[in-house]
C-alpha cells in the first residue's frame, strides 16, 4: 500500500515537472516567435542548417538561464524578473509584429526618436498591438506557471546558494552574446541589452568643419526649408498644386525621399549626402551639416518643430544641436502649420540673414487627427481621410507664408520627409519592404527671379531630396561646382544616384554599419 502511494506520488511529481517544462517551452516560444522565425526557420529555408543550429543553441542557453533563475530566485525576485521580461517581450512582439524584423540597437534608437508618434501608432495599429499584448500576457503566464509547477513537483533542488547560481546563469548569456557575437538575443532580455549597448556607445563624433569659402554677395537674406510630414506626391499634386497656379514657383515634380521613415530622412536632409560614395561606412554624423554651412555663410540658424514641445527629435545629437542658434518648438492643434506659416512670414520680413528648417505637423497617421471631427463620416475610406487631412493641413498655408514678402530676398524649399502608401491595410510608411509610394514626395521651390532662372529647363522627373542640400549651398554663395562634386547635382538636373537610409541611419558600435541603399532605380521600384 505504502509502495503504491509512493509510486503515485512520484508519478504525480513527474507529471508536474513535465507540465512545468512544457509550460516554460511554450512561454519561451511565444516570447521569441520572431527570433525563431528569422534566425532558425528562415535559415533552414535558406538551406543553412549550421546557422540555424547555432541560433537554436544560443536561444537554448538563454532559455536555460531564464528557467534556472525563475525556479531558484526567491518569489519577489522571480516576480520582478517576470515583469522585466514581460516589458522586453512586449516591445519585441509589438515592433516585430508591425514591421516583421527583429529589434536592433539602431531600431531602438529609431523607436526613441519616433516616440512622439506612439499615440498615433496605437490608434492606427491597435489590433496588432493588442495581439502583441495578449501574446505577451500568455507568454508571461506560461513562464509563471512553469515556476509554480516545477516547484510543486519537488524535483527541483532548492537553497539560498542556488539563488545565486540562478542569477548567474540568467546574466551569463547576456554578458557573452556581444563579445563572442553569437545571436539572437532572447526577446525576454534584448531590450535591456540593446539599451545598454546604446548607453555605453562612444559619444557622437564632432561635426566636420566647413572647408569651402562662400561668396554671399547677392545671396537671399532668408532661406527656409519646409519639411512636411507624410505628404505623398500624387495627392499633393492633385489637391494643393492647383492652388499655387498664380504663385510663381519652381515645381520639380515627384522626388525621391532620403528615407521611408521620418528620422533617417531628416538626418540625411540635414547632413548632406555624397551620393557617389554613399555606402555602409557612411557616417552622416561627421558632415558639416546644413547648419555649419549656413553659419559659415553668415546666416543665423533656426529649427522650428511643429511636432514636439519637448526635447529635439529625429536623432538631433549634441554636436549638431550646438550649431543651431535657436530651437523653437511650435507643436499644437490642427492649425499648427498655419501658425508656423504666419511666424515664418514675419521672420522673412525682418532684417538680417537667417536659415530656418521647419518640421511641419503635416498628416501623419492617424489621418483623422488632422481635420475637424465631423468633417467627413468617421468610417470614410483611408484615401478620403488622407485627402481631407492634407487639404485641411495646407489650406491657406502658402498664402499666409508669402503674403507681403519680398520674393527677391527669400528662397524657400518645400518637400516631405517621406511619402505614404495609402493601400488599405498596408503600413503607410516605414515598412520592412518599402514600396515606391513611401518615397514619392513633392518638391517645390519659391525663389528669387535670378535663382529661379537656373531651373527654367529643369526636368520634372529624376530628382531626389538629396539635391536640396547642394542647391541650397549654391544659393548661400558656395561654389556650385565644388558643392556638386561633394554631394549631388543641383536641382537643374536629375540626381546622380538614388540613395535612401533605413532605421539604422546612425552606425552603432566601433565597427557599425549604416543602413543605406543606393543605386540607379527609384527607391522601392527595383533592387539596387
Amino acid at each position: 500500500m505504502e509502495a503504491d502511494r509512493n509510486a503515485r506520488h512520484a508519478g504525480r511529481r513527474g507529471w508536474l515537472a513535465a507540465a512545468g517544462l512544457l509550460a516554460f517551452a511554450l512561454g519561451y516560444a511565444l516570447a521569441n516567435q520572431y527570433q525563431l522565425i528569422h534566425d532558425i526557420a528562415y535559415r533552414l529555408a535558406a538551406r543553412d542548417p549550421a546557422s540555424a543550429a547555432s541560433a537554436l543553441a544560443v536561444l537554448a542557453a538563454q532559455a536555460a538561464g531564464l528557467l534556472a533563475a525563475l525556479v531558484w530566485l526567491p518569489r519577489r525576485w522571480a516576480t520582478l524578473l517576470l515583469g522585466l521580461a514581460g516589458v522586453s517581450i512586449l516591445v519585441n512582439l509589438g515592433y516585430s509584429g508591425l514591421v516583421r524584423e527583429l529589434l536592433t540597437a539602431g531600431t531602438l534608437a529609431w523607436i526613441a526618436a519616433e516616440a512622439r508618434q506612439a499615440g498615433n501608432a496605437a490608434g492606427e495599429f491597435g489590433g496588432p498591438l493588442l495581439l502583441a499584448g495578449a501574446q505577451t500576457l500568455a507568454a508571461v503566464a506560461c513562464l509563471a506557471a512553469a515556476r509554480t509547477l516545477l516547484l510543486r513537483s519537488g524535483l527541483v533542488p532548492a537553497g539560498r546558494r542556488l539563488a545565486w547560481v540562478g542569477a548567474a546563469l540568467l546574466v551569463l548569456p547576456g554578458l557573452l552574446i556581444r563579445p563572442i557575437e553569437r545571436w539572437p538575443e532572447g526577446a525576454e532580455r534584448n531590450l535591456y541589452g540593446l539599451a545598454w549597448e546604446r548607453a555605453t556607445a562612444a559619444p557622437p563624433p564632432p561635426r566636420g568643419a566647413v572647408a569651402l569659402v562662400p561668396d554671399s554677395a547677392g545671396a537671399p537674406r532668408h532661406i527656409v526649408w519646409l519639411i512636411d510630414e507624410s505628404v505623398a506626391a500624387a495627392p499633393f499634386g492633385r489637391l494643393v498644386v492647383p492652388t499655387l497656379a498664380k504663385v510663381p514657383h519652381s515645381d520639380f515634380g515627384t522626388a525621391a525621399a532620403l528615407g521611408h521613415c521620418s528620422a533617417p530622412a531628416q538626418v540625411a536632409l540635414r547632413s548632406g549626402v555624397d551620393v557617389r560614395k554613399a555606402g555602409k561606412d557612411t557616417d552622416l554624423r561627421r558632415t558639416p551639416s546644413i547648419w555649419g554651412y549656413a553659419r559659415r555663410a553668415g546666416y543665423r540658424t533656426m529649427l522650428i518643430d511643429g511636432q514636439t514641445a519637448g526635447a529635439p527629435q529625429n536623432l538631433l545629437l549634441a554636436p549638431e544641436r550646438a550649431l543651431i542658434d535657436e530651437l523653437r518648438p511650435m507643436a499644437g492643434s490642427i492649425d499648427t502649420d498655419l501658425r508656423i506659416a504666419s511666424a515664418l512670414n514675419a521672420q522673412m520680413k525682418s532684417p538680417g540673414k537667417s536659415f530656418t528648417m521647419v518640421v511641419l505637423r503635416g498628416v501623419h497617421f492617424q489621418y483623422r487627427d488632422h481635420y475637424p471631427a465631423g468633417a467627413i463620416p468617421a468610417d470614410s475610406p483611408v484615401a478620403l481621410q488622407y485627402d481631407t487631412a492634407l487639404t485641411w493641413s495646407k489650406r491657406g498655408f502658402f498664402e499666409a507664408l508669402l503674403a507681403g514678402v519680398d520674393r527677391q530676398q527669400v528662397a524657400i524649399v518645400y518637400t516631405s520627409d517621406h511619402g505614404q502608401n495609402l493601400t488599405p491595410g498596408a503600413l503607410p510608411h516605414c515598412s520592412q519592404a518599402p514600396v515606391a509610394e513611401e518615397f514619392r514626395v513633392p518638391l517645390l521651390a519659391f525663389l528669387p527671379d535670378a535663382v529661379a532662372g537656373r531651373y527654367a529647363d529643369a526636368p520634372r522627373t529624376g530628382h531626389s531630396t538629396s539635391q536640396i542640400f547642394p542647391a541650397t549651398l549654391g544659393w548661400m554663395g558656395y561654389d556650385r561646382a565644388a558643392v556638386q562634386a561633394q554631394y549631388d547635382r543641383d536641382l537643374d538636373g536629375p540626381t546622380l544616384r538614388y540613395v535612401w537610409f533605413g532605421r539604422g541611419v546612425i552606425p552603432t558600435g566601433d565597427e557599425g554599419e549604416a543602413s543605406v541603399t543606393a543605386g540607379p532605380h527609384f527607391p522601392g521600384t527595383a533592387r539596387n
